[in-house]
């Protein structure tokens, strides 16, 4: 493939973020954000070969923010050298299990899964939208969060639930974060040099939202997200797994609704909602050396359910060649790293603390023990790089046929 551009978009329910590639050098040209969209706060900020502009949007909604974000990116880039336009999509059902070129009765598709992600896909299909109504003879490609997890056999992706359940409401486990877990996984097998469908490794985003993966193959065997991406880990805010007879619990005992009681395992609870403080895990860090003890418990109970979910995960494997950390917990708290793996000597978990406080920048990634039979990496992800990836494999692909 010659070398061209990829713009890259990730439109949220208050936020648009941009990214143009260049391919195949993945070299990062751009990246912007707007944030707080619909507020009076709301502002762009773009960063475009080094230099770094701000912009104040005036409370704009996300369509006149999509045509600000554009007029600052082409007045300094060409868009002639823009040869295609990828777009995350969270949710694409079993209908999308791999990167599709977007039409209308694609984009219907896509809407009509928007009951299986009410918060996300919403807002992805504005930005599919707003973008293809303005560049219109470009090719738009759909890259789904879920895509990558589509492999995943049966006894892991099924709950014990009515089978009716599955078969005509599509109830299943579907998996998140999979842009993510594939891109580091592939980095993984890199730093271990392997090939990346000879690779055994466990991969845990650790963010705001956090996942854990099973890659075998080179394909999600397992996950920790399920249906939706509330379950699985304890989270900034969401809860992860908790039990199921909850929800009848609270609401008979508090008189709320049932969509009351799923917002609030969403919104108001996981590190947020046990600290009563914060879902920055930087917060909590500092607040739990001062002494603060819902800070500390709440940081004690995601590092033991994250290391409960990756020992369950290597049940998929049989063998780990690696566990790989990313996301903005997984790559800078050190802290959660270290408590984490401490509680998986089952697994021959041992960190190296000095190359763990330098999050392996100054070991090729590597941040356990040289002695430890289980290597653990910290890789940084990036969605972006990896959406064109999948951009360009879509290309290439299309240049076969015709």
């Amino acid at each position: 493939m010659s070398e061209t551009m990829v713009l890259v978009i990730n439109t949220g329910s208050s936020s648009i973020k941009m990214a143009l590639v260049d391919m195949p050098s993945e070299t990062l040209l751009a990246e912007g954000v707007a944030q707080r969209l619909g507020e009076s706060g709301a502002e762009l900020t773009w960063k475009i070969s080094g230099e770094t502009s701000h912009c104040d949007l005036g409370g704009a909604e996300h369509d006149a923010a999509m045509q600000q974000m554009l007029n600052a990116l082409f007045c300094r880039i060409d868009k002639e050298g823009v040869a295609a336009v990828g777009h995350r999509v969270v949710h694409g059902g079993e209908r999308f299990i791999k990167p599709t070129l977007l039409d209308g009765s694609v984009i219907t598709e896509i809407e009509s899964l928007s009951h299986l992600a009410p918060l996300h896909n919403p807002a992805n299909l504005l930005g599919i939208r707003a973008l293809m109504s303005r560049l219109p003879d470009l090719p738009h490609i759909a890259v789904f969060d879920t895509a990558f997890h589509h492999a995943m056999p049966l006894h892991a992706s099924l709950y014990a639930v009515p089978y009716k359940w599955y078969s005509e409401y599509g109830v299943r486990r579907y998996g998140f974060h999979g842009t993510s877990h594939h891109y580091v996984g592939q980095q993984a097998a890199v730093v271990l040099g392997r090939e990346f469908d000879n690779c055994n490794l466990i991969t845990v985003h650790l963010g705001n939202g956090c996942s854990a993966t099973a890659i075998a193959g080179g394909i999600s065997i397992d996950t920790t997200m399920g249906m939706t991406p509330l379950e699985g880990l304890v989270m900034g805010t969401r809860s992860g797994n908790v039990d199921p007879g909850l929800h009848e619990f609270i609401a008979r005992q508090s008189g709320e609704s049932l969509a009351a009681i799923t917002q609030t395992l969403n919104r108001e609870s996981g590190l947020l909602g046990l600290s009563g403080r914060s879902n920055d895990m930087r917060t909590l860090l500092d607040a739990a050396e001062a002494g603060d003890e819902r800070a500390s418990l709440a940081v004690d109970i995601f590092c033991y359910r994250l290391a409960k979910s990756i020992a369950g995960l290597a049940v998929a494997l049989g063998h780990i060649d690696a566990i790989a950390f990313t996301g903005g917990i997984g790559e800078h708290a050190a802290v959660i790293r270290a408590r984490t793996v401490a509680q998986l000597a089952i697994l021959g978990g041992a960190l190296d603390a000095e190359r763990n406080r330098q999050h392996g920048k100054l070991s090729q990634c590597f941040i356990s023990n040289s002695e430890a039979a289980l290597p653990v990496l910290v890789i940084a992800t990036n969605e972006e790089k990896m959406i064109a990836r999948y951009v360009c494999e879509v290309l290439n692909q299309e240049e076969k046929i015709t």
